[in-house]
């Protein structure tokens, strides 16, 4: 079994700052790729960023430049530093694993964290 335990959401004023965690544990052992997406209200979940196991990353063309992801792979862990953070940018973030067993692509989810901006 795989838990994703996400960490460090809440109630930021726009231009302010926030740092999320997630780490992963149970039999999971340094996912290929780790990342983090959110779900406004009313909207799709999409895609924020990611972080692969050799640090590639990616990024949401509205979190670019404002936003960073890291990893510490000793300790299948991924963050998310939030920073100039704007209104639109309320959400729930979760946290995702990507695993590659053979040919078979594993997912797994943190149960979110809400982060909410107060303009």
């Amino acid at each position: 079994q795989v838990q994703l335990v996400e960490s460090g959401g809440g109630l930021v004023q726009a231009g302010g700052s926030l740092r999320l965690s997630c780490a992963a544990s149970g039999n999971i052992f340094s996912p290929n790729e780790m990342g983090w997406y959110r779900q406004a209200p009313g909207k799709q979940r999409e895609l924020v960023a990611t972080v692969t196991r050799t640090g590639i990353t990616n990024y949401a063309g509205s979190v670019k430049g404002r936003f960073t992801i890291s990893r510490e792979n000793a300790k299948n862990t991924v963050y998310l530093q939030m920073n100039s953070l704007k209104s639109e940018d309320t959400a729930v973030y979760y946290c995702n694993a990507k695993t590659l067993s053979g040919s078979t692509w594993y997912l797994y989810w943190g149960q979110g964290t809400q982060v909410t901006v107060s303009s």
